[in-house]
């Protein structure tokens, strides 16, 4: 970066690595299979990815996916997935006015490891911002610690999905078989954490940084129904 801006030229830089993309570029295209799928500063790719496949390749660890069903009780909306339930924040509402469309309707949620932490640290969050789970894995990094669990749904499977799955070394074949029927979720929890493997815990959610996708298309909702992309081009 510094000898980029020595050099002061105007330069393309090709990489497959997200970290030297997100800090060498000005700006960004994100490509898929030759077809761009956004071009943007670093951190508008972060917050506001416009499609799964750019949400899912940005952010390490990635962004948790999960089918799910927009709800309504009066004037608030919930989101639901495998026997949880979220109050979906007002100011994210504002934020994306098409999610009301959506009620009623699947979707697909995003929720990236970085905005859930431990009910314990982060005390007297509401119970409509909870996830209750038990802790498969703990990957303790010194400054945070990654706690992995699970939550009742299959994983979230389309064409996107497939070649983020398959580029982190995962089985797609047996993904796309059925035989899944749980998908894992990784939080991002502060190093003083005491959840350990086994144990019951709650993760709460910040439920103003929720992502969703139209399960159809694969894009992101925001400020209206989002139309299908353009196809891939066919291989020659």
């Amino acid at each position: 970066s510094r000898l980029q801006r020595d050099v002061d030229v105007t330069t393309i830089y090709v990489t497959h690595d997200q970290v030297e993309a997100m800090t060498m570029g000005d700006r960004v295209a994100v490509l898929k299979l030759g077809v761009l799928q956004q071009v943007d500063a670093p951190s508008r790719l972060y917050r506001r990815p416009t499609n799964l496949f750019v949400a899912g390749f940005i952010g390490s660890p990635a962004m948790n996916l999960v089918e799910a069903t927009i709800e309504q009780e009066d004037d608030r909306i919930y989101v639901a997935f495998g026997g949880n339930r979220l109050l979906v924040d007002p100011s994210l509402l504002e934020a994306r006015p098409a999610l009301r469309s959506y009620v009623d309707r699947p979707v697909i949620l995003g929720i990236r490891p970085e905005d859930m932490e431990d009910a314990q640290i982060e005390r007297g969050a509401p119970e409509e911002a909870r996830l209750r789970t038990s802790v498969e894995l703990r990957e303790d990094m010194g400054s945070e610690v990654f706690v992995h669990f699970t939550v009742d749904c299959p994983p979230v499977l389309t064409e996107d999905t497939k070649e983020l799955a398959a580029d982190r070394g995962l089985d797609v074949e047996e993904l796309s078989s059925g035989a899944v029927e749980r998908t894992t979720f990784v939080a991002r929890f502060d190093a003083s954490t005491s959840a350990n493997e086994d144990d019951t815990i709650e993760a709460v959610v910040d439920t103003k940084a929720l992502y969703f996708f139209d399960r159809e298309t694969g894009m992101s909702i925001y400020d209206e129904v989002p139309a299908a992309r353009a196809a891939a081009p066919a291989p020659a």
